[in-house]
């Protein structure tokens, strides 16, 4: 049976009591459900395994990088043709109704990367936004506490030589075939890896950062020990390994990277967008559906637009609007202390409003800290997880401050860092639901959080409400552009020119984003498809219980799910309805 089976009858029994959730060991009340819960846990255990030796530890506390060769590719792709089989060989309807849910779950990410496996995604591990080396960049802005977490970082820089082998060894095959990244999105991309080679295997290498100011509890003898095998190993292993990625970036990858840009000139490139439709929109839809909606939701978006320049007395066209929005220098920071300090005080003022609109509240907070200056010529404006959330302070003249409420919100709280906070503090849930990520899910509840912005008092000027709108309206395009890239043949130039004229974005942001969206292609439509699903549950769900609607035990329900394909949204407000308004916590 498959998850579209399993969906439709999740969500005809959506209105019934919800499911609940006891101990692991008493869920397991039927054979099917002690089938299904002995497939999925295994494998995920297995699949946490991938990407480095401790991979359920936190990224300081790992020694090993992942194996991405031929061997460990083959695995893959025969685990999850094996787990699809044994899932197909379970009927949902003999599930209890927790089981259910978790098996749509669990199949939803399962189908995304065994198509991922498929299509060889792994013969293409970069494109215009990210990259397997940013990654490893990474590493050295972390902060190690003791002598074992160092020597762990160690170990994983001394594997760098194998690790970027094996990726460029993926790389000449998608070569080879033609699956590469346009060739116009990688220019400039491996500035980051020519900094660590001229930086050398000093003091002065970015990897030699964590040994400069060591923690006290280290004696001084141990220090200089440390110090002295840092230097040993990025000298032999890390500044080798990144000139060798600098040489083959640089003489064969970017001039030998495909001229065009759509996903579907890439080999079987028709079914491996349709594949990425699938993963990022969890719901039956085509590119042709998904595009007609963004034209339908863009006009609509330029309408409210207009009724904003009319507050403000504008007297042009949206076209002037914007133009003006770009250039007058008192919606821009005067300096990259600024632009935080500003995004700083915005988090702040949510802190202020959360317990009127969250019941629970997540334990987890973030710190605010500038985008690394090697990507952030090509970064987005902020990207927001646990722990973090990262300002784009590069080329200020681009960064519209009053786009930055928006932008705040979406990346840290109630968007990334709250979410993410919150569903790794959920129980109940099987790892697979706490700690991965369905984009759709993720990104549309980020979204949401912009336009809950407004109903929370955030945007205190009417042109911060317009930036907003912008960058709904920018999601919004999204599904415009990415369709009519990947599946209608748009060019770089028609892609740039929809997104200049719909939102604020500035030229550098309008670049950088339409490069994002045709190296990675179907990522972009995630953001309204999401947000879509939580305002129609929202809206179904007051309308359905007029005074006894409360918005926090609204949010704290949506929030309960973890990380969910888009059927699970609409099937959990059904229920939120049928209980009554009554959320997952008791109300403060």
């Amino acid at each position: 049976m498959t998850i579209a089976t399993a969906l439709a009858m999740l969500l005809a029994g959506a209105a019934q009591a919800a499911p609940v959730r006891a101990p692991a060991a008493a869920q397991a009340g039927t054979s099917a459900d002690a089938r299904f819960r002995g497939l999925a846990d295994a494998e995920y255990a297995w699949r946490k395994t991938l990407r480095g030796a401790d991979e359920d530890a936190p990224v300081r506390e790992r020694s090993g990088l992942p194996d991405v060769g031929p061997r460990a590719q083959a695995a893959k792709l025969a685990r999850w043709t094996a787990t699809i089989a044994a899932l197909d060989a379970i009927d949902p309807r003999a599930l209890s109704p927790s089981a259910r849910e978790d098996y749509v779950v669990y199949r939803t990410q399962v189908e995304a990367l065994l198509a991922e496996q498929r299509f060889r995604d792994y013969e293409k591990p970069l494109n215009a936004d990210t990259s397997f080396w940013m990654g490893i960049a990474g590493m050295a802005r972390e902060t190690y506490r003791d002598e074992p977490a160092l020597r762990r970082y160690l170990s994983r820089l001394a594997q760098l030589p194998r690790y970027y082998d094996q990726q460029i060894v993926n790389m000449r095959a998608g070569l080879a075939r033609g699956f590469t990244p346009p060739k116009v999105t990688l220019q400039g991309r491996d500035a980051g890896v020519a900094e660590i080679v001229a930086a050398g295997a000093g003091n002065t290498s970015p990897f030699y950062a964590p040994f400069v100011d060591l923690p006290a509890t280290i004696p001084a003898a141990r220090q200089a020990a440390l110090r002295d095998e840092a230097r040993r190993v990025i000298a032999s292993a890390a500044v080798p390994a990144h000139a060798t990625l600098l040489a083959f970036l640089r003489d064969t990858y970017i001039p030998g990277a495909r001229a065009t840009l759509a996903a579907r000139d890439l080999p079987d490139g028709r079914a491996y967008y349709d594949s990425k439709v699938r993963e990022y929109v969890t719901r039956d839809m085509t590119a042709e559906q998904v595009h007609a909606l963004g034209l339908r939701e863009v006009a609509a978006i330029q309408a409210r637009m207009r009724t904003v320049m009319a507050q403000v007395k504008w007297k042009g066209d949206l076209p002037s609007f914007l133009t003006h929005l770009r250039t007058d220098p008192r919606f821009y920071a005067t300096s990259p202390q600024d632009l935080l300090n500003r995004a700083a005080w915005i988090a702040k003022t949510f802190d202020g409003k959360a317990a009127d609109w969250f019941g629970r509240l997540p334990r987890g907070r973030f710190a605010i800290r500038p985008v690394p200056a090697d990507i952030a010529p090509f970064y987005t404006s902020g990207r927001g997880g646990p722990g973090v959330y990262l300002v784009n302070t590069y080329n200020l003249p681009a960064r519209g401050l009053y786009s930055l409420p928006a932008l705040t919100l979406h990346e840290s709280a109630p968007g990334h860092s709250w979410q993410m906070s919150f569903a790794a503090e959920l129980e109940g849930l099987p790892d697979y639901r706490r700690d991965t990520y369905i984009s759709a899910y993720g990104e549309g509840w980020a979204l949401y959080c912009e336009a809950l912005g407004e109903d929370m008092g955030m945007y205190e000027t009417p042109y911060e409400v317009f930036g907003m709108l912008s960058y709904q309206m920018w999601r919004a395009a999204r599904l415009v552009i990415d369709t009519g890239i990947h599946a209608k043949g748009w060019s770089r130039d028609r892609a740039q020119a929809y997104l200049r004229d719909n939102t604020a974005l500035s030229d550098h942001e309008v670049t950088t984003e339409v490069d994002r969206y045709i190296g990675w292609p179907g990522q972009a439509l995630s953001y309204y498809m999401g947000e879509l699903a939580f305002l129609s549950a929202r809206d179904r769900a007051k309308k359905a219980l007029g005074g006894k609607f409360d918005i926090r035990a609204f949010h704290d329900a949506m929030l309960s799910l973890g990380s969910v394909p888009l059927p699970l949204v609409d099937a959990r407000a059904d229920r939120f309805i049928a209980e009554g308004g009554k959320g997952p916590y008791p109300l403060p």
